[in-house]
């Protein structure tokens, strides 16, 4: 039973990311009705932004400012980045093809996830980076359930991951912006003759969607250590089927999806 409930938690703080990667899948699906496979290299880069904002303060080892500190930087850093390329891929990758056939979009998917993989073995080389997460944050810090021990790292992944679906169904469901994303989604031309500026609604939901995923990307970081440029192959494709799990275009799907994969 001990180890049942451990490999329960590893579970779900692997759930997690994927939760949080699968939102983005879902989101630009039922805005768009196409699937972005460059999704991953988004998280990719999220991932490595989290550690270059972690060596700019030092390192693991040698920080200069407070450990939380240095946290929400890395997260603010990976957000930052990986919403800055989900942004751009949108623009143009994904925009000049908006009225193509369904293919079109999805082959500039592929190409563009291809490309942004030799662009970070360009920039990052093959080798692995580590967030070296024990001297970050100790494993004796973690707290004890019941007969299980759990590392602090995972409950933060657990519990930033889960904040974060928290807000995005309240923003999804409240904000303006978030109720136009939603109208968009159940019909683009009726929103858009209702006075909604769908080329916004679509560039925040990517946005929104790729920021998430720079989040997973800095948490697998921080659990699993190591970093390097072909990890979010795997990651989206895992990604990707917990939100066909979840349905795709399901947001409260994706969620559950990502953490049943885990």
């Amino acid at each position: 039973m001990e180890f049942f409930l451990q490999q329960t938690v590893n579970g779900l703080t692997l759930g997690s990311v994927y939760a949080l990667l699968a939102l983005g899948y879902s989101m630009v699906y039922g805005v768009l009705k196409f699937l972005n496979f460059a999704h991953g290299e988004v998280y990719m880069f999220g991932a490595f932004a989290g550690y270059g904002v972690l060596t700019v303060l030092g390192g693991s080892s040698a920080l200069i400012v407070p450990v939380w500190v240095a946290l929400i930087l890395m997260i603010v850093g990976a957000m930052a980045v990986s919403a800055g390329l989900g942004v751009a891929l949108e623009r143009f990758a994904y925009r000049p093809l908006r009225k193509a056939t369904r293919l079109a979009p999805l082959i500039s998917a592929i190409g563009a996830s291809f490309f942004l993989q030799a662009a970070a073995l360009l920039l990052f080389s093959a080798n692995s980076r580590s967030y070296d997460a024990p001297t970050l944050v100790p494993i004796e810090t973690g707290v004890t359930i019941g007969p299980i021990d759990v590392w602090s790292v995972r409950v933060l992944v657990i519990v930033t991951a889960f904040v974060l679906m928290i807000l995005l169904t309240w923003w999804v469901r409240s904000s303006r912006i978030g109720k136009a994303v939603r109208a968009v989604s159940f019909d683009t031309e009726a929103a858009a003759m209702m006075g909604i500026d769908v080329d916004r609604v679509i560039v925040v939901t990517f946005l929104i969607g790729s920021a998430l995923a720079g989040v997973g990307g800095v948490m697998v970081g921080l659990v699993f250590g190591r970093i390097f440029h072909l990890m979010g192959f795997i990651a989206g494709l895992k990604a990707f089927t917990a939100a066909v799990v979840g349905g795709i275009g399901n947001i409260p799907g994706a969620m559950l999806g990502g953490l049943l994969i885990g």
